[in-house]
Order: structure tokens, then sequence, then C-alpha cells
């Protein structure tokens, strides 16, 4: 089941997504020890373009790709970026087409196998794949109840979708013709008002499962958030934690 092939899903997830990827871009210009642009990027399951437009700062040219013809429709226009309608496990480009592939908070969603041989086909040699994600750890700085409120309330009318969150190593790497060179994790908190928090869980696949593949209206769900999270407002805005993992492959020669 696809959950980011409906244009209202695709259109909050452009406005009400929390910007971090310029985080990561500098943690990518560091680990690949950049001293120039790189040619050629490609961001694979870009979405709403949030992960590829920063992409920028580091290479001449950036691809994004997507299945979701509703995420690609989002995307800010950009005379140095192009967008393909592709999935990730069988992409239109000719052998050795980049040196830097990426992919933001869409691994778990993947054949990875199937995937792998098509990062493996597609960098040059020695290319680069870096596999990131970034997720609310359900805690709001100075309101240990919001964490309660999370995990009780949220996530239990709200439960996650299945994804894969089977361990990735070294040895699953190298098997695919990758070196796996670094694993990092990071943090960084979000600060929001209460609204733009609402709107920030509207774009959750939990949330979305329940209202484009469910029975549940948006501004019913909407309704519910707000009444929810007004007693945790004690102020304008909160800031919240944030993280993820960050991995660094090279393709083999």
């Amino acid at each position: 089941m696809s959950y980011f092939s409906h244009l209202a899903a695709a259109e909050r997830y452009a406005i009400s997504r929390p910007p971090f990827h310029p985080l990561i871009i500098a943690r990518i210009r560091e680990q690949l020890e950049l001293t120039a642009p790189l040619d050629r990027a490609l961001d694979v399951a870009c979405g709403t373009g949030q992960s590829t437009t920063p992409l920028r700062a580091i290479a001449r040219h950036v691809v994004g790709a997507d299945r979701s013809l509703a995420m690609l429709s989002t995307t800010p226009r950009d005379d140095c970026i192009s967008y393909v309608a592709a999935s990730a496990e069988q992409q239109p480009w000719v052998d050795e087409s980049f040196d830097l592939t990426t992919v933001a908070l869409a691994f778990h969603w993947f054949d990875r196998e199937a995937f792998l041989c098509e990062a493996h086909r597609t960098l040059r040699s020695n290319g680069w794949l870096v596999i990131y994600n970034n997720s609310i750890y359900g805690r709001m700085h100075g309101n240990p109840a919001f964490e309660n409120w999370f995990k009780d309330e949220y996530l239990a009318r709200y439960p996650s979708p299945p994804r894969n969150y089977r361990p990735f190593t070294a040895t699953d790497a190298h098997v695919l013709g990758f070196e796996f060179t670094a694993h990092e994790e990071y943090r960084n908190d979000v600060t929001f008002g209460m609204d733009a928090f609402a709107a920030y869980l509207m774009t959750q696949s939990n949330v979305i499962a329940a209202v484009e593949e469910g029975s549940e209206a948006a501004d019913a769900v909407r309704s519910w958030l707000i009444d929810a999270l007004r007693p945790h407002f004690l102020q304008p805005t909160a800031a919240f934690e944030f993280g993820g993992t960050l991995w660094f492959l090279r393709k083999e020669s």
C-alpha cells in the first residue's frame, strides 16, 4: 500500500513537514570531504522535493525521483533540478549516471535488495549512497506528560503502519556491492506552535492511513488533535525532540 499517492496528503506534507535536510547536507559534505560540487546527484523517493532542493549545495545537477505523481505535483520549480516519476526498485537511468544517491525517510518502505541493486548500477565507480531518516521522539521539552499522551493516546489511536525495520548491516551492504563506511546518529529539536504541530502530525503515515486509506475525515482528526494538544501547550510554542540515523555507503569497485 502506498500512503503517499493521495494529493491531499501530499499537499499537507509539502506545507507542514519541518525542514532538517540542510543539516544532513552539511554532514554529507564533511563525510565525503567535498571541496567542490559533485557533477550529478539523485534523490530517490524525493516526495515533495524537501530532500532534493538542498542537494544543490553539493551537486551541479540534481534529479528527484518518486513513484507518487501526487507528491511530485507539489515540488517547487527549479531550473537546476529535474523531477522524474520512477520507483526506487526500477530506475530509468543508464548505468553509472550519478556520483551520489540519497534516500530520506523512505528506505523502510523499499524492497531493499531490488533498490540496492539499482543504486549500485546507477552509481559511478566509488559513488556514494547516503540513507537517512528523521522522526519525532515523542518528547516535548519541559513537559514530561506529553510523552505519555504521545504513546498512550496518539499512537494508540493512530498506530504506525508496518514497515521494514530489520537491521541493515555492513555484511548486507557488502553482499550487494557497497562498503558501509559510517553510521551516525543525530538530534535536532524543532519548535512548533500548537496548530503547526497538529499539522505536522497530519503528515505522518499513521494519520494518512486513517484518513486517505481509512474512514476518518481529515477535519475530524485535526479537531481531535487540537483538543488533545491544547493542555500541553502552556506557551505559544514548544520544542520537541527529533533525530535519526545517517548511513554512508560507497560503491565497491
